[in-house]
């Protein structure tokens, strides 16, 4: 009996009732259905007393959800999209992202257009995109507190009422740099469009084999970002005495202190997008972002 997986946001009743409804139709369809909630993917935050709350990274995946899942499909936001596939990444397992949410970036279709798409999946009439994941862990003495994987953007930042930070980077071999300010982002080309974007980085399309390095408030004129080789593994040295704080997508996050040094690579593992369609993603920074949209007044 083949085998499929749902992954939902259980705060919204859309989404719990699509899941529902769903799993009714691939059963009815002859397939083994497993549920998840998209909460599991979410690492959790430290907090003073506890300031490490490690999840290792192929422990994430929910019961049910193996090798031999031939696809899932993940209902909700793109905050529901980047959980899913922390926790479907290290089995390899393609989704098919479906808006129930907001902005919608990372997913492929509406609601409206689910079963259609899951006839299109049966018939074999789609298409699988790869993208780019980071690996990041916080080390302590060559040792691991903590790890996750991220599709978008790890950010090392201070905390509230604290001055601005120094941070030492190693980028694979090169020679060491020094960055003054309230925090560094470091992006893949799908987390150009998030974060990154918002702090003045540049849009790099999902195919190109690259990071991007984005000082958050730079206290320098020439602190710009930097795009560079994902073969690159980086190392980032807090050189302040304050305690700083790193999050992974925006929903799992840790502190990391002075004597803490933050490793970021090029995870072996890939987000494996269902395509229903050739990947075009000027499309989506039109609808989306309204970039190349045509001027009202551009002459004939």
């Amino acid at each position: 009996m083949p085998k499929a997986g749902i992954i939902y946001n259980d705060e919204k009743p859309i989404a719990c009732q699509a899941a529902s409804d769903l799993k009714d139709k691939l059963h009815s369809c002859g397939w083994e259905v497993a549920l998840a909630t998209g909460t599991g993917g979410i690492l959790g935050y430290s907090n003073p007393s506890s300031p490490v709350c490690h999840t290792p990274i192929d422990t994430i995946s929910p019961p049910g959800f193996d090798q031999d899942m031939t696809f899932a499909i993940v209902l909700g936001g793109d905050g529901t999209v980047l959980s899913a596939f922390r926790q479907v990444a290290p089995r390899g397992i393609p989704l098919l992202a479906v808006n129930t949410g907001h902005m919608g970036f990372l997913t492929e279709i509406l609601l409206d257009k689910v079963e259609d798409a899951i006839e299109s999946i049966f018939s074999g009439d789609y298409e699988i995109e790869e993208r780019t994941m980071l690996k990041v862990q916080i080390l302590r003495d060559q040792v691991s507190l903590w790890e996750a994987l991220c599709l978008n953007e790890i950010v090392l930042h201070r905390e509230p009422l604290t001055s601005m930070c120094h941070f030492e980077l190693e980028i694979g071999r090169h020679t060491p740099v020094d960055i003054a300010a309230d925090g560094l982002i470091l992006s893949t080309p799908t987390g150009s469009t998030a974060y990154s974007l918002s702090a003045g980085g540049p849009v790099v399309t999902p195919g190109v084999p690259v990071l991007i390095l984005v000082p958050i408030c730079p206290h320098s004129l020439a602190s710009r970002a930097l795009v560079f080789a994902n073969s690159e593994p980086v190392t980032i040295y807090p050189a302040t005495p304050n305690r700083l704080v790193l999050t992974a997508d925006g929903n799992a996050g840790c502190y990391v202190l002075p004597d803490d040094c933050v490793r970021v690579e090029r995870s072996s593992y890939a987000a494996r997008f269902v395509r229903l369609r050739p990947p075009e993603f000027f499309h989506a920074l039109r609808d989306k972002l309204a970039w190349g949209l045509p001027h009202v007044a551009k002459p004939r």
